[in-house]
């Protein structure tokens, strides 16, 4: 698994690449991921299982995301992929670099490459277009791409290029043991509004920033407790000074992962502004914690919930304050769905082992197809366009001559192969009983 984003930063990329690699290393398989350094982790880290984590000294350059530098990476990464006897490697999301580069040099070294796409983008703004270029580059190569939502499948396929045969649809899921409903800890005395997302534009922030005056003008009985960080915090900040509204607005800052479900259940009613949005993960937990969800009815947002347990609106100011207030109303008229029921049946809809189950569908698929040679990749990547094409080609070419100048520099055979979890706890019983 390759993505820029990972623990201890959160979110729905996070948790997605965690959920499934544990899932996968239960079902038997071996997992190992790739990520850059947060501050002082750096190196190898273990977690839970034995899952291994490689932190990698890359420079980041805005919001988490690496420098897109095609070639600098393909040392330390050809190494790793040889250590780790990688078969197959996945990248995630469409705003990592460290994925496209992981798997372009994954591609070069002969392995099968899968991508996970967790976003939606535009078509006409410079930066759009851009990105959508060398997604395309990527994914002319890639063996399969998954995406979390059929809206996301059109997107993927129209923005990037993509043969819609190649895109499978697997949504994200939730861990419902974790997210479970605590009814005891809402404050009867108030209503409780949470607001759980990354602090930046295409979150919506600035929607939130215009409702939050107005809902609470509306109804004293309404708080907010928001969490999160981002560029965008000074925006709400400044509301909130200016309103006054100290006592009534919560900004907590960035929340742990383990400490979201202890957040969720302090609310009532849980508010997603978001501009665009292949999948929200953060409405499917909010929903296991049997939270009302209000939500802008955006990309892939009305497949995630059926109509009774989620609020839907227009992106705009007016169209979340109707649709909150009606929320609110439902919430004090009792003509919500009970927390406990809407947990179940959460449980049923999202489940990890059931995701990961068919992302192994799409692994044996991919193990099952002809490596492609160096000719019909060329091919491939020509036929992105006239201009581009040639571009991607000379991209591929230069690629292809460092990674042999690497073979030679380092030998395959002189890179140790290294152990996954469950042999070196075999060596360590070994060793100890010989002790013994």
């Amino acid at each position: 698994m390759a993505s820029d984003f990972f623990y201890p930063n959160t979110g729905g990329v996070e948790s997605h690449i965690y959920q499934l690699s544990q899932c996968l290393m239960s079902l038997g398989h071996s997992v190992v991921i790739l990520t850059h350094a947060y501050k002082d982790r750096t190196g190898v880290r273990y977690m839970t299982r034995g899952l291994k984590v490689y932190y990698l000294p890359i420079l980041v350059m805005y919001n988490e995301c690496t420098l897109p530098t095609l070639y600098a990476t393909l040392p330390l990464v050809r190494y790793i992929l040889i250590r780790e006897r990688i078969d197959i490697v996945h990248g995630h999301s469409a705003f990592s670099a460290l994925a496209h580069e992981a798997m372009m040099h994954g591609k070069t070294l002969g392995l099968k490459t899968v991508f996970t796409d967790h976003s939606l983008f535009g078509f006409a703004d410079a930066s759009a277009i851009i990105t959508n270029k060398l997604l395309q580059m990527t994914l002319s190569l890639c063996d399969r791409v998954i995406c979390v939502s059929h809206t996301g499948q059109e997107n993927t396929a129209l923005r990037a290029g993509v043969n819609p045969d190649k895109i499978s649809v697997i949504s994200n899921a939730v861990d419902t043991q974790v997210f479970t409903p605590d009814p005891s800890k809402r404050d009867c005395d108030r209503i409780t509004i949470i607001v759980l997302s990354r602090l930046v534009y295409r979150k919506g922030v600035d929607l939130l920033a215009g409702v939050i005056p107005v809902i609470c003008s509306l109804n004293s009985k309404v708080h907010f407790i928001v969490g999160g960080d981002g560029p965008k915090r000074i925006v709400l900040e400044e509301v909130i000074e200016h309103e006054q509204l100290q006592e009534r607005v919560s900004l907590l800052g960035p929340v742990k992962h383990e400490d979201v479900r202890d957040l969720l259940v302090q609310g009532d009613i849980f508010l997603n502004c978001s501009l665009t949005e292949a999948f929200c993960m953060a409405i499917v937990e909010a929903a296991a914690c049997g939270l009302q969800v209000v939500s802008t009815n955006v990309g892939g947002i009305p497949e995630v919930l059926p109509p009774d347990l989620v609020w839907l609106s227009d992106p705009s100011v007016e169209g979340l304050v109707h649709t909150l207030n009606q929320a609110i109303r439902d919430k004090e008229s009792g003509k919500v769905v009970d927390p406990m029921q809407c947990h179940e049946r959460i449980a049923k809809y999202y489940e990890w082992q059931d995701i990961a189950r068919r992302t192994l569908v799409v692994y044996r698929k991919v193990e099952a197809e002809e490596t492609a040679s160096l000719a019909s990749r060329l091919r491939k990547l020509l036929s992105c366009g006239f201009i581009w094409g040639q571009i991607f080609v000379i991209i591929a070419l230069i690629e292809h001559v460092l990674y042999l100048f690497y073979s030679w520099l380092v030998p395959v055979e002189t890179i140790d192969v290294a152990l996954d979890y469950q042999e070196m706890s075999d060596v360590r019983q070994r060793k100890n009983s010989k002790i013994k």
